[in-house]
């Protein structure tokens, strides 16, 4: 059935909203090209979106041109200002952006493993407060957070996971009490990770792909026919409790020791380094990398797209807030340093990345697995190499792996990315939704 006039013109202010978000400001000329729409129906959509506040006129286009032809129509990045938060087991990271993504303040707020839930939460929130005052911002429209642990696909809501601090699943309700009419939705870091190497780094070419972090922990996150997929109970990567060989034990319901974990773990790297003879790496030269497990992380890069002080960068404040774990400076430095002890610690542990990247491989032929997270980024396209030439040995599915596209970013860039894009499918959206 043909759409309705209110339905198409729904669907065409959201086609030249989607072409500014896109390609920054045009004029109305512009748009037509872009569109394909008639003069007179890009005329009334212009002025449809200027009256409802969501486009305004920029500028114009050329220094010699006057006129309403020559004015570039922008979208109105104060209209909403948003908020994502990288929710970690020792603190939390916050951005406050406006509506096209840049950012506009941030903080962060360590917080001590004997807080209590109370303070802790008060301390969190106090953060996104703060970062929202800075920001010049009166509300926030949609908060987007990133946390470690399970979150429920029937509720949406934080599971209780063992290991991890009461205060997260409490830090929801209570930003939700204290930050009237703001969206506020969470979702597992590692999936946030995978989305932003998704939009803007190593997966960009890709509608399907493995992201497999390995940090203090270890993670997946399964991106099928562009879709992150996250299971019947949210689960979805729990990649550390896979049973593999190599271990002493097996792993339980309750403990990832004896898993792929036991092999690829932080701590499990760090041996690993030991038992080669490498020498134990000295304090962490600078900024942290962000782990999947909502530990403290290492050397937090801008987006692949441009550099740290470009719109949407995570500003130099947040991308120091850590140091570099141990085990990501250990691989980092054997990677360096290239001698032959060095080597063979790097083949050791691509053989022992590869078993359990070879199982994913086997069930979901991914066709690309993205290795990210403090040792994944650290071991950089050495590390992915090694774990690639081990797959074609182990598996006849083809498959590319490739190093992260991000650093510790991942994960906030993924929760700004998220909140921006359900801002705008709010707001750009029919008025009868």
């Amino acid at each position: 059935m043909p759409a309705s006039p209110s339905t198409a013109r729904a669907l065409n202010d959201r086609l030249a909203l989607r072409l500014l978000q896109q390609e920054g400001p045009l004029t109305a000329g512009q748009l037509k090209q872009l569109t394909g729409l008639s003069r007179p129906t890009v005329a009334d959509l212009v002025d449809r979106l200027t009256a409802a506040g969501l486009i305004t006129v920029v500028g114009e286009s050329g220094e010699q041109r006057r006129g309403p032809n020559a004015r570039l129509y922008g979208i109105v990045a104060g209209r909403a200002h948003l908020a994502a938060l990288d929710v970690r087991t020792e603190g939390v990271l916050v951005l406050v952006s406006d509506l096209l993504g840049r950012v506009l303040a941030e903080a962060s707020a360590p917080i001590g493993g004997d807080t209590g839930t109370g303070p802790a939460v008060e301390q969190a929130v106090a953060a996104v407060e703060r970062a929202v005052k800075e920001g010049g911002a009166d509300r926030l429209h949609t908060v987007g957070i990133g946390a470690p642990g399970l979150i429920d696909p029937a509720t949406g809501d934080l599971r209780d996971s063992a290991g991890l601090p009461a205060w997260h699943r409490s830090l929801v309700a209570a930003l939700q009490d204290r930050l009237p009419g703001a969206r506020v939705t969470v979702e597992n870091e590692t999936n946030l990770a995978a989305l932003a190497e998704q939009r803007e780094g190593a997966a960009r070419d890709r509608d399907t792909f493995v992201l497999l972090w390995l940090g203090h922990g270890v993670g997946a996150a399964v991106v099928l026919d562009g879709t992150l997929r996250r299971g019947a109970s949210g689960g979805t990567g729990e990649i550390g409790f896979l049973p593999v060989p190599g271990t002493s034990t097996l792993p339980s319901a309750t403990d990832c020791g004896g898993g792929f974990h036991s092999l690829t773990g932080a701590a499990a790297v760090v041996s690993l380094a030991a038992e080669y003879g490498l020498p134990a790496p000295g304090p962490a030269p600078g900024p942290a990398d962000g782990p999947a497990d909502g530990s403290v992380a290492g050397p937090m890069d801008a987006p692949v797209d441009g550099p740290a002080d470009a719109p949407g960068a995570v500003p130099a404040a947040v991308r120091g807030a850590a140091d570099e774990p141990e085990a990501a400076r250990v691989v980092r430095g054997a990677v360096a340093r290239a001698s032959a002890a060095d080597e063979r610690f790097l083949h050791a542990l691509a053989d022992r990345i590869a078993v359990g990247a070879a199982s994913v491989v086997a069930v979901l032929d991914p066709g690309c697995v993205v290795l990210g997270g403090e040792v994944g980024r650290a071991g950089g396209a050495v590390l992915a190499g090694l774990v690639g030439e081990r797959l074609r040995r182990m598996s006849p599915l083809p498959t590319e792996v490739r190093a992260s596209g991000f650093g510790g970013t991942a994960v906030l860039r993924g929760a700004l990315l998220t909140a921006r894009e359900r801002a705008q499918d709010e707001l750009f959206g029919p008025p009868e939704r």
